[in-house]
């Protein structure tokens, strides 16, 4: 319960009142922002001001990639502290994917000491632990998320044994959504129980009740072509790729509700492939809007998180070299054209838009580091903050307009500046000093 109310008079003091130490960080964020300074001292104008807020959604999320360049903690430290300042209160961590494993494993010590990029960009169990007591404190849930069967090369560098299609060069493409390619190989027992130890070793790790599996952008061609896929159907007819795909899925999922916790997965495991999730599996969409209605028509909770509009790495062109060209997901997406996004559009049913949980912005970190993670998430990531918090409309119903909301977003822009946070000017300084005067 997020929660809070906020009384302050002509005179005397104010007043904060939360059912949850959550609801009163809220609250006091929200009381920091009606403090001005005028240079001589500190003000709250326009009083008597009476507060009762909520959010409409519950989950309001940033995805943070450490794994195709490293993140230090300190760096996400301040991205924690960030979010607090716009009330964002889920730290997806998608924490290793194809280029690198920088998480401690216990149980497979070599995942991280082969696959991290270096011994000092390594989280360590009691960095991990510092990383969920900090987002803690904010008010802000870790979620993390192992990415599998795809997106897993680095994992041949620990466990050559149990992969397909490693690092198949030079036509990568043939076979995964980047270089370097290579995921699990879905023919082998070896590789459910390995995923399943996985999940045996992080649940643990990691308290929220919330576990992200991936199950992102898995390339066929590359089980199709592997030996010992092709050696497995061909002693198992009437089996293919999608039967084992929808097996795997189906057997570290069983293993996952083992844990108690529930599974959270990108939207191929539903619509793309023949495995029925869970149903207390939360959905995370990113390519197709129609995703959304898709899930929750099914009973399915869902987070948003489509790449046309909460991709905030978009936007820098290619990255591959001999590639003088776009991105797949360019172009840049505006602060406005994020503020623009209705996670809950065309859904009708009542029943069905509260299983719309809320969103999730997303940093894929191809061209970001911590060099420039500020500004590629702020102050965009505010305007979803503020539509995830408060809705698309107002408390009459109407729907707020991006020239609307402007200087609002003007202000905390120069706040979160205020407060150590690099975030990108939207406009000229002339624009935010004269509202309405750069409008067309």
């Amino acid at each position: 319960d997020e929660s809070y109310t906020i009384d302050v008079p002509v005179s005397g003091k104010a007043t904060l009142k939360a059912k949850t130490p959550y609801g009163a960080i809220r609250g006091l964020e929200t009381f920091s922002q009606l403090v001005s300074a005028n240079g001589y001292a500190k003000v709250i104008t326009n009083t008597p001001i009476q507060i009762k807020d909520a959010p409409v959604y519950p989950h309001r999320g940033l995805v943070i990639d450490t794994a195709r360049n490293f993140l230090s903690v300190k760096t996400i430290y301040r991205i924690l502290d960030s979010m607090s300042y716009n009330k964002l209160n889920v730290f997806h961590w998608h924490v290793i994917d194809s280029q690198s494993w920088p998480i401690e494993s216990k149980t497979f010590p070599d995942l991280h000491l082969k696959g991290a990029y270096s011994k000092e960009q390594t989280y360590l169990y009691d960095d991990v632990k510092n990383v969920i007591a900090y987002a803690k404190d904010r008010g802000i849930r870790v979620i993390p998320e192992i990415d599998v069967p795809g997106h897993t090369y680095i994992v041949s560098l620990a466990k050559p044994e149990i992969m397909s299609c490693v690092n198949k060069q030079p036509n990568w493409d043939r076979y995964a959504a980047e270089p370097p390619s290579g995921q699990l190989n879905i023919a082998k027992p070896e590789s459910i129980d390995f995923t399943n130890k996985l999940i045996d070793e992080y649940t643990k790790l990691f308290p929220d009740q919330v576990f992200h599996l991936g199950g992102d952008e898995v390339n066929r061609n590359c089980w199709n072509e592997d030996p010992d896929v092709k050696a497995y159907l061909a002693a198992h007819p009437g089996e293919d790729v999608e039967s084992l795909l929808a097996n795997y899925y189906t057997k570290v999922h069983d293993h996952l509700e083992t844990t108690g916790k529930d599974g959270f997965s990108w939207e191929e495991t539903l619509v793309h492939s023949k495995y029925v999730p869970k149903n207390n599996t939360i959905i995370q969409v990113w390519i197709d809007q129609a995703a959304v209605k898709t899930a929750v028509e099914k009973g399915y909770r869902v987070v948003s998180s489509h790449h046309d509009y909460l991709y905030l790495d978009c936007g820098h062109g290619a990255w591959l070299p001999n590639n003088d060209g776009n991105s797949w997901c360019d172009p840049f997406k505006t602060w406005m054209h994020v503020y623009n996004y209705d996670p809950a559009a065309n859904i009708t049913n009542p029943a069905q838009r509260k299983l719309i949980l809320g969103t999730e912005a997303a940093i894929w970190a191809e061209q970001t580091d911590e060099t420039v993670i500020d500004i590629r998430l702020w102050p965009r990531a505010a305007a979803v903050a503020e539509t995830t918090w408060s809705g698309k409309t107002d408390s009459t119903g109407h729907v707020r307009k991006t020239e609307e909301v402007a200087s609002r977003l003007h202000e905390q822009r120069f706040r979160m500046v205020g407060r150590g946070i690099s975030a990108e000017p939207m406009q000229p300084l002339w624009c935010a000093r004269n509202p309405g005067s750069c409008n067309l």
